[in-house]
């Protein structure tokens, strides 16, 4: 009988981890029920027909471009490769995401208020809940931004919020990311090759769409323009064709039918910016999706060197003549250390509880926090505040006794550099591999996207669940080379 014609045994052990597609009972493991559908047609395979599918899924990523540029030190040159995609879909009956939706929405807001507040008249500082150096010495803190009237009031227009599940099946946020999260290419065109490749498996179930979220990101830039004409005028500013996301970047400009232009491209004039036409005519520009740092944006105000940015376009933003997305600045908020201040942003700012919970963190600069890490650096997670994709990471459980000493003595020569976190026991959900089914280590990237006062706040329905392929991996990180499932929202 082959793997995919039964439930399966040994070594698909469950291990005490939670299971997207299998639940533990006395008898083993059982399919749960919103997953019984998918599985019935998984059953009707043979292991070599999913694997001819698998293949045609990738040739078709390959055939359109849908690639990830790779950075490994190891590599002269950097590896331009396809994203791994497995063809099982994580699935999230509906009711189940009501309730994240509803957490998320709660957390964007507070940060977004955050982000004004620390820029503005800095409450949450003077009343004590955040200490003043952990935002003044932050390295994404731009003191360019204090006192800038913000388009729509909204910081956050775009954010990625990454999830996790422990062993009990509970939601946790374990990152914040606010200043220019990718992976909204992989949602959109992961579901649409689905969708030609494989329809039997995802026509018969009702899914929410998220094809309509699209048109929503559209509506919330154009809720943004500050000249609140009735077709603004949008650009997406990219770093240019060898960035590692250039491929999202050049698909959202398309899908959405709007600009996409490099620094060059763009000109300041009179404190407002203009796209340079092909006959040398020039269009005023309302809001620019920027995808590049903080750093690179504009030479005359923050890193002179920068090629990739365009001067003096801080000076058109503080004079009003055009948006920003995500605005400069944001990155205070997505730092490590103060995500531990996130649920008290929650009750400070909106009077509520959180209705999604933290992973426990330490914050290394505290004295007893650090003493008590130190002595449990086997147990811990140990992350660099500022680095994401997976850098600058110490895995305790699975890290040898020199990497645990050299993070030791890191900690101990600037601890404000660090946070961590216990092991979490991250869910787990099947992939196909070798012609049966393999459990691997799962998250799951919220994206929500925050408008002015009539677009609200928008989930997109599902995300994107990041894989980590290597057995036994924790690091979902497509940087590390993770991969990637459609996600599916039950309707």
């Amino acid at each position: 009988m082959d793997a995919l014609e039964r439930v399966p045994e040994a070594p698909y052990a469950l291990g005490g981890f939670f299971d997207e597609m299998f639940a533990e009972t006395e008898a083993g493991p059982e399919v749960r029920e919103h997953y019984r559908q998918v599985f019935g047609c998984l059953n009707g395979l043979k292991p070599e027909e999913f694997a001819k599918k698998q293949k045609a899924f990738d040739r078709r990523m390959m055939e359109e471009g849908i690639t990830f540029t790779l950075y490994q030190p190891s590599q002269l040159q950097p590896l331009e490769r396809t994203l791994p995609f497995d063809l099982i879909p994580r699935i999230i009956p509906g009711s189940e995401w009501s309730e994240l939706e509803k957490g998320l929405q709660q957390r964007v807001h507070a940060l977004n208020l955050f982000i004004r507040d620390i820029y503005h008249e800095q409450h949450i500082i003077r009343d004590g809940i955040v200490p003043r150096r952990m935002v003044v010495a932050n390295k994404y803190f731009r003191p360019e931004m204090a006192g800038v009237r913000v388009p729509g009031g909204v910081y956050i227009t775009a954010s990625g919020i990454d999830l996790i599940r422990d062993e009990a099946g509970r939601y946790l946020v374990l990152e914040d990311n606010l200043r220019s999260p990718s992976g909204f290419s992989y949602l959109f065109k992961s579901r649409s090759m689905m969708n030609q490749l494989y329809p039997g498996l995802t026509l018969p179930n009702a899914l929410r769409d998220v094809e309509a979220s699209l048109n929503r990101f559209l509506t919330v830039l154009r809720s943004l323009s500050p000249s609140r004409k009735k077709d603004p005028v949008i650009a997406l500013l990219t770093p240019g064709e060898y960035n590692s996301a250039y491929y999202e970047h050049a698909f959202l400009a398309q899908q959405m039918g709007i600009h996409l232009v490099e620094g060059r491209d763009l000109v300041t004039m009179e404190h407002k910016v203009y796209i340079r036409g092909l006959g040398g005519g020039l269009t005023q520009v309302d809001v620019l999706y920027r995808r590049i740092d903080d750093d690179y944006l504009d030479p005359l105000a923050f890193d002179p060197s920068s090629m990739l940015g365009v001067a003096g376009i801080m000076n058109a933003y503080r004079a009003g003549n055009i948006a920003i997305v995500n605005a400069p600045g944001t990155g205070v908020a997505d730092d490590k250390a103060m995500y531990a201040y996130v649920p008290d942003m929650i009750r400070y700012y909106l009077k509520e509880e959180p209705i999604l919970g933290n992973v426990p963190t330490y914050v290394l600069s505290r004295p007893a926090d650090r003493e008590y890490v130190l002595g449990r650096l086997h147990e811990m997670v140990v992350k660099e505040t500022s680095l994401s994709g997976g850098y600058g990471m110490l895995i305790g459980p699975s890290a040898s006794e020199e990497e645990i000493e050299l993070f030791r003595k890191q900690i101990l020569a600037n601890p404000a550099r660090y946070i961590a976190q216990p092991t979490v026991k991250l869910s787990r959900a099947p992939v196909f591999l070798d012609g049966k089914l393999a459990p691997r280590h799962i998250d799951l990237r919220a994206f929500v996207l925050m408008g002015g006062e009539d677009a609200g706040i928008h989930v997109i329905p599902g995300g994107l669940t990041r894989v980590a392929l290597k057995e036994g991996s924790l690091v979902v990180n497509s940087s590390q080379g993770g991969g990637c499932k459609d996600t599916w929202v039950l309707a």
